[in-house]
């Protein structure tokens, strides 16, 4: 296999090499026992055997340090719980929702309050609101009609949610970011 051949190669994803045993490369490493308890600074042929001894492995768990810290433990029982933890972390991490709708500068009351109905199921459902106003034409030119529109949908919106990002023009248009209250 010719050079260009290889660096577009892809057969093989490339994963992280664990620094376990073998595969740890610094010639000393300051050892800590499965106790805890600190054995000292000693060569990495040395502290590995002293893992095998107890029939463990040799673990780096700061590579960074001066000398490397290499940890006695098993690691196929380090490495399940390492992977139980990150499931338990992803499953309580919360992911709002967020929900868009377009106001316009020029809105009839009906359709407000209909706008307005929606926004306020949204947030009582736990999902953050935005809320845009495109300025077309010559409404560019009546900012504050627009703006009067916006705050009353906000003060509508007042007792189920908090603003989280106050009216901002951007370009032609105009947003505010709405989350729900704490329960």
């Amino acid at each position: 296999m010719n050079n260009i051949a290889r660096r577009y190669d892809r057969t093989k994803p490339k994963l992280p090499v664990e620094l376990v045993n073998e595969n740890i490369k610094f010639r000393e490493v300051l050892v800590i026992d499965a106790n805890g308890d600190q054995l000292g600074v000693m060569m990495r042929r040395e502290a590995i055997e002293r893992a095998y001894e107890q029939n463990l492995d040799l673990y780096c768990v700061a590579p960074g340090g001066k000398p490397p810290v290499c940890k006695i433990l098993d690691f196929g029982k380090y490495r399940f719980e390492q992977q139980k933890k990150a499931k338990e972390a992803k499953r309580n991490q919360s992911v709002t929702e967020m929900k868009s709708l377009r106001l316009s500068p020029v809105i009839d009351k009906h359709d407000f309050d209909t706008k307005v109905d929606h926004a306020t199921k949204w947030l009582e459902a736990g999902m953050k609101v935005k809320a845009d106003m495109r300025f077309r034409g010559r409404f560019i030119t009546r900012l504050e009609v627009g703006k009067k529109v916006m705050n009353d949908f906000i003060e509508e919106l007042k007792e189920v949610g908090n603003v989280e990002k106050r009216p901002k023009l951007e370009g032609n248009t105009m947003s505010v970011v709405i989350q729900p209250k704490k329960k």
